[in-house]
């Protein structure tokens, strides 16, 4: 694994896919304006949807943020490194372009070694988001990443499938009350016993407050259905609980946490098939399954918004 070179690229204003516990993402230096343009480039990204800024250390994201409320030190201690995100009312010294326009930044310190150690040898936080085509499925492999930006980016890192498998769970602390942004691995309810009930999230203006709430996301090229397959073409049916007799059947966990880590890799594979659609089992009403839930409804999604 190349992480000399990464870094190296990375401290010259380039870009580099790399692993993390959630998915893998594109990275380059968040405080360099240049290189956060080619991440928009090479995603095709609206500049509407801000970035997530990785760092390593609680240390490092006091020095990015105006407020490190006592909410995010508690949330930080309890779950970072982890799939957390968290919004904060950002410095100047974070640019725009990354935060799309918004005053706050949102901030994540990554549980894969490798992210983490990459963060250390450039010296600087990293944005990364998913490293795939906008509104695409999103890379658990080196491979999906190669297959989606091809050369695109430069050097692709590669640290193993993501054991996660969905993007992280993203919390806004910039308000009078803590916001769901979008639903994770870390639940609701695990949150909600740290800070208490979280508000809901209400849109205002042209930029989203957090990445992943497009109504379109997440999307195989092959049509995804939630819910039962239609009479017609060659398809397959993903399901956990309730097999049916027909079309191709590929059975997913039982388990959320297992059905989520297995979910965009199945998808990639499905992808490939030449399929004329993918319909998949809607997941039990559960907290638990929330997040799955969230990005099925994405990419089952006719439009965006």
């Amino acid at each position: 694994m190349d992480l000399t070179r990464a870094a190296d690229l990375i401290r010259r204003g380039e870009i580099a896919g790399i692993p993390t516990e959630t998915v893998y993402g594109l990275a380059a230096n968040a405080l360099d304006v240049a290189a956060i343009e080619r991440i928009y480039a090479a995603k095709g990204r609206p500049k509407t949807s801000p970035l997530i800024v990785h760092v390593d250390s609680i240390e490092m994201a006091k020095t990015l943020v105006a407020e490190w409320p006592p909410a995010a030190q508690v949330l930080a201690e309890r779950f970072w490194p982890g799939p957390l995100t968290l919004i904060l009312p950002k410095r100047a010294i974070v640019p725009d372009l990354v935060t799309a326009g918004l005053p706050t930044v949102g901030l994540r310190m990554p549980a894969h070694p490798v992210a983490l150690a990459l963060i250390r040898a450039c010296g600087l936080p990293l944005a990364a988001p998913s490293a795939n085509r906008f509104t695409g499925l999103s890379p658990t492999t080196a491979q999906h990443v190669r297959d989606s930006l091809g050369d695109r980016v430069p050097l692709v890192l590669d640290g193993g499938p993501c054991a996660v498998g969905i993007e992280s769970t993203v919390v806004s602390l910039a308000g009078p009350k803590p916001v769901l942004l979008r639903p994770g691995a870390i639940t609701r309810e695990e949150i909600e016993a740290v800070t208490g009930p979280l508000g809901e999230y209400v849109k205002s203006g042209l930029s989203d407050a957090s990445p992943g709430l497009h109504a379109k996301h997440y999307s195989p090229r092959t049509r995804l259905i939630l819910g039962p397959p239609p009479p017609e073409g060659n398809g397959a049916w993903v399901f956990h609980a309730h097999a049916i007799e027909g079309p191709r059947a590929v059975e997913m966990p039982s388990d959320p946490e297992k059905y989520a880590a297995a979910l965009y890799d199945t998808l990639h594979q499905l992808d490939q098939g030449g399929l004329d659609w993918i319909a998949v089992e809607p997941p039990p009403a559960s907290p638990r399954w929330d997040a799955i839930l969230d990005r099925l409804t994405r990419a089952a999604s006719a439009g965006d918004s």
